[in-house]
């Protein structure tokens, strides 16, 4: 029974994760919130790739930030938690909202030592995550994709479509403003 609460991941990667959380704590969460480049330089220093204009708020956790891509304009709102054992890419212009949950691991719940299992989240440009969704392991959010709030995300979701619910169903195709759209994504739709 012991078994199975054990941590199959590196002593690297615990240590380095230990570092990071007390950078976290120290220096990442009591920056005020207009500091995004003193945020996007932390999270750079432990690898995460963070493109400029990322807005990474300072109350977001993020688990492994080597395991972290912002392209720019994307934005991580306070009290996002981005469960990070796998990468996880937002696109540009996505925007996750305050209290949403991006989780790329779980566990084998047929095998009796609950194996982890890590699966990357990937984000298309213009995609939106509203506030308290859930996007799990292996899930690609397409581009332009809306995730309502309190949604739970288990499979991919096609792109300009908005889901919501539990397990998130399409609830209808995103169409943009004429006008909208040629500012949002260049002219392109």
């Amino acid at each position: 029974m012991l078994n199975i609460y054990r941590n199959r991941l590196s002593l690297r990667n615990r240590i380095a994760r230990q570092v990071w959380n007390l950078v976290w704590l120290l220096l990442y969460r009591p920056s005020p919130d207009f500091c995004f480049a003193w945020r996007r330089m932390l999270l750079r220093a432990f690898g995460a790739v963070v493109k400029e204009g990322a807005n990474p708020h300072p109350r977001c956790r993020i688990w492994a930030p080597w395991n972290l891509t912002m392209e720019k304009h994307s934005c991580l709102a306070n009290d996002v938690d981005c469960y990070s054992v796998a990468p996880i890419k937002l696109g540009a212009h996505v925007t996750v909202s305050q209290c949403a949950f991006l989780c790329t691991a779980t566990h084998d719940y047929e095998d009796p030592d609950l194996r982890l299992i890590a699966r990357p989240i990937e984000v298309g440009d213009y995609a939106w995550i509203a506030a308290r969704a859930f996007v799990g392991p292996g899930v690609r959010i397409g581009e332009g994709a809306v995730v309502g709030a309190t949604a739970s995300v288990y499979h991919d979701v096609p792109e300009w479509t908005v889901v919501g619910g539990n397990p998130a169903r399409v609830i209808k195709k995103r169409v943009m403003a004429a006008s909208n759209a040629k500012s949002a994504v260049g002219g392109a739709r």
